[in-house]
Formats: C-alpha cells, sequence, structure tokens
C-alpha cells in the first residue's frame, strides 16, 4: 500500500454579499502554505498532504476573522487514494477524455 494521496474540497462561507474578499485573502493563505489549489464556482480543491491542508483550512479561518468577518462556515470533503498518485488534472482529465469520447460516438 502506498502512502494515501488526499485532495480536499472546501468551501469557507462568510456572512455578506460580496464574499470575493474573503476567497482572494483564504485562496492568497493557501498558495502561502505552498498547497495546490484549483479555484472553482463552489469552493476550492486543494492537494497536498494532511497536516499542511488542515492548518491552512483553518488560518484561512484566522485570515477571514481578522478581516471583520463574525462566522464563517466551512464544508470539507477529502478524498483520499492509496493505490496510485493521481492530481487535480488527472482527475478532471479523465472524465473530458470519457466526455469527448461520448460527444464523438454521439455524432
Amino acid at each position: 500500500m502506498t502512502r494515501p494521496a488526499y485532495v480536499v474540497d472546501t468551501g469557507q462561507i462568510g456572512v455578506g454579499v460580496n464574499l470575493a474578499p474573503y476567497i482572494a485573502a483564504c485562496e492568497q493563505v493557501l498558495l502561502d502554505a505552498g498547497l495546490k489549489i484549483q479555484l472553482h464556482p463552489n469552493g476550492t480543491a486543494i492537494e497536498g498532504e494532511w497536516e499542511p491542508v488542515f492548518q491552512a483550512i483553518e488560518a484561512c479561518h484566522t485570515a477571514v476573522h481578522t478581516m471583520g468577518c463574525s462566522r464563517i462556515f466551512t464544508t470539507v470533503k477529502v478524498n483520499t487514494r492509496t493505490d496510485r498518485d493521481q492530481t487535480l488534472e488527472e482527475k478532471v482529465a479523465s472524465v473530458e477524455v470519457l466526455l469527448q469520447d461520448l460527444q464523438e460516438g454521439g455524432q
């Protein structure tokens, strides 16, 4: 068994209408932590080792609270894999290949 690879999907929700400044601050925290991230419309995918990922999520809370947001709700989904390494890009690419095959077969 190989060491687990961790892919975490997280979304922080602060109170207010314009959340972009909070999201940008959290993205910067994740980048400063040296983590591989992929922003998407409903959150951020994070690739990295367990402790650095969760330390960075905690640092996101600290950063957003420091900006004056008094309440944050965070969702976290964790995907681990021990049979092989698979990056964020590889996970997306595998679906895109299948989609392309479906589209070509349907024409």
